[in-house]
């Protein structure tokens, strides 16, 4: 089997091109021999299979970051057959060290030219056939974003591995600029036009904070406009289906069995499927602003006060990935050189408001909250949430110091496509589903027999199993005005926070607009409140604390990642509650 290998660095569209090329079919998996998770995919070239993987996006092969040495080990210990290398066309100068390094190597290469569309428009010519010449090595012209030239490729492919074996060309820097300068026609002043004018209003010094504030109030606005009658109808569809499918189909069973499949598995599993809309929805946003190029300028906007927290705008880049899932964020830290800022940055990003834990937000604010107050107080979990890391960068600041430089890609604005905005919101779907099959339901068949016996007790009743547990840390959780059966769901959002709403529909033994009644007729609004608060801040998830110890190697530090979260939940959730209820009973 032929093995490729796509480098390049960061922003050049190589994940773009490997999504391209792949179909999407990645998975991510170790390799022999390298103690990192890289995302590789099986493809037909010609008549031979292929496994390509998407290399880490570095800036240099003799770097120190995590990255750089998981990029120079895999090309120095990994039979490589081909290197596809990724090179943003718009921004090629910067990009020729690292070229040179890898052809280095002596691996048979294959340039890719990206962003052809960018560089068209600010005057920018290639002549590729002179560039293959001068570098010894097939050249191409794609636009991954639109899929223009990515046909010619696998052609390519084939072509380099038909060849006899050969010594590969090996320039020096200057031969490789040479090459460059010889076959590039850049205009004297590039046309950066409509950045510089966009750059001007939403990197303005005053205006740049509140305006990224706006858009993503807007996104949150969006959501639950467009997103709560899907709910609704997911919800409604899901209830159908268990009344005229499954509980007939279950009838003959015994009646434990019964309860166990349909009160324990399906409502649970329901419950959660019915915030499936909303979660694509919000991922389908937040990829149109991503691929924008404004997450960037978010990054360059919160740099100069992230640094008064001994953190970065690296950092920012890292709690925002977390807003997806905090797993990869932590993997994304290895860009970083600086352990203290690394370290200090992994402590901020289980904070980040996660697509488990926006689950849990969107089904209570549905239920307690008007459509008006809906995203207002979805905004406010999400400043919190960066509050929260601000606040644990300046407790921590002084023992995991930064002594990196900041650099940041500022890549130009972009027109989002609908492919790379459905691609997003199909992988947020994929990856609930995955963890459907797993957490999820050991976690609600567990809930199921917690609040089901022993047996002849009432479900969820004082005498259960649940309710004993729950009664018995009352005293930890009453002051923060979290009962019993809320009580119950927090413990199991230890294993992962979606089956937090899906223990509660098995905890009351109902779903949909029912289950959505009930909650009303039990919990406040403070009380809601209270409880997303805790769960936005508490211990994160098992797959998280995994992954902090995977990447530090330190059982002192993965402590500290859990116990600090829980103690901090505690404090101001309990501020917040006594604050909340003596404003109610004064007004």
């Amino acid at each position: 089997m032929k093995r490729v290998a796509l480098l390049g660095m960061p922003n050049t569209g190589k994940s773009t091109l490997f999504n391209r090329l792949t179909g999407a079919h990645a998975k991510v998996g170790n390799w022999p021999g390298l103690t990192v998770e890289l995302l590789n995919a099986r493809l037909i070239v010609g008549d031979q299979v292929v496994r390509m993987v998407d290399l880490p996006g570095i800036y240099d092969l003799n770097g120190y970051s995590d990255d750089e040495r998981v990029v120079t080990t895999y090309l120095d210990t990994q039979a490589t057959d081909l290197i596809i290398f990724v090179l943003n066309t718009s921004q090629y100068e910067r990009q020729l060290n690292l070229l040179s390094q890898v052809m280095a190597k002596g691996i048979p290469m294959l340039l890719v030219l990206n962003m052809v569309d960018e560089a068209s428009a600010m005057g920018i010519h290639v002549d590729v056939d002179a560039l293959s010449r001068k570098l010894q090595m097939p050249v191409h012209f794609v636009s991954a974003k639109y899929g223009q030239g990515v046909e010619r490729l696998q052609p390519a492919m084939r072509q380099v591995f038909s060849e006899a074996p050969h010594k590969p060309y090996q320039p020096t820097l200057a031969e490789v600029e040479k090459a460059f300068s010889e076959s590039v026609n850049v205009p004297a002043q590039a046309s950066h036009a409509t950045t510089e004018k966009l750059d001007k209003v939403l990197l303005h010094p005053v205006l740049g904070l509140p305006i990224f504030f706006a858009v993503m109030l807007l996104l949150f606005q969006g959501v639950f406009t467009i997103g709560k009658p899907l709910q609704d109808g997911a919800t409604w569809l899901l209830s159908e289906f268990r009344t005229v499918a499954l509980e007939p189909l279950f009838a003959h069973l015994p009646l434990v069995l019964q309860g166990l499949l349909l009160d324990g598995i399906y409502n649970g599993l329901s419950t959660v499927a019915s915030f499936v809309p909303l979660i694509v929805l919000f991922f389908l946003f937040m990829g149109m602003v991503e691929d924008t190029g404004y997450l960037s300028r978010a990054a360059f906007l919160m740099d100069a006060l992230m640094a008064k927290f001994g953190l970065d705008g690296r950092s920012f880049v890292m709690l925002l990935m977390g807003f997806g899932c905090n797993v990869p964020a932590l993997m994304g830290t290895r860009v970083i050189r600086s352990k203290g800022l690394r370290y200090l940055t992994m402590l901020t990003i289980p904070f980040s408001l996660c697509s488990a834990r926006m689950q849990v937000f969107v089904f209570l604010i549905a239920a307690l909250f008007t459509a008006q107050q809906a995203p207002w107080v979805l905004f406010s979990l999400y400043v919190m949430s960066i509050v929260m890391s601000i606040v644990t960068s300046l407790v921590f600041k002084r023992q995991y110091v930064n002594n990196d430089a900041f650099i940041l890609e500022m890549p130009p604005y972009r027109f989002p496509t609908v492919r790379q905005m459905a691609l997003t919101g199909w992988q947020e779907v994929r990856h609930f589903l995955n963890r459907a099959t797993r957490f999820i339901v050991i976690g609600v068949v567990m809930i199921w027999v917690l609040t089901n016996f022993p047996q002849g007790v009432q479900p969820g009743s004082i005498d259960s199993w649940a309710g004993q547990l729950g009664n018995w840390l009352q005293p930890i959780f009453h002051p923060l005005g979290i009962n019993a059966e809320l009580t119950i769901a927090l413990l199991f959002g230890f294993i992962a926070k979606e089956i937090v709403i899906g223990s509660l529909a098995v905890i009351y033994g109902q779903e949909g607009a029912a289950l959505v009644q009930t909650i009303t007729q039990h919990i406040t609004w403070v009380e809601a409140y209270s409880f997303m608060l805790f769960v936005l801040i508490y211990t994160p998830c098992v797959s998280t604390i995994a992954t902090i110890r995977k990447e530090t190697k330190s059982l002192s530090f993965t402590a500290l990642s859990v116990a600090w979260p829980l103690v901090a939940a505690w404090l101001i959730t309990f501020l917040f509650y006594r604050a909340a209820t003596l404003f109610m009973v004064a007004n």
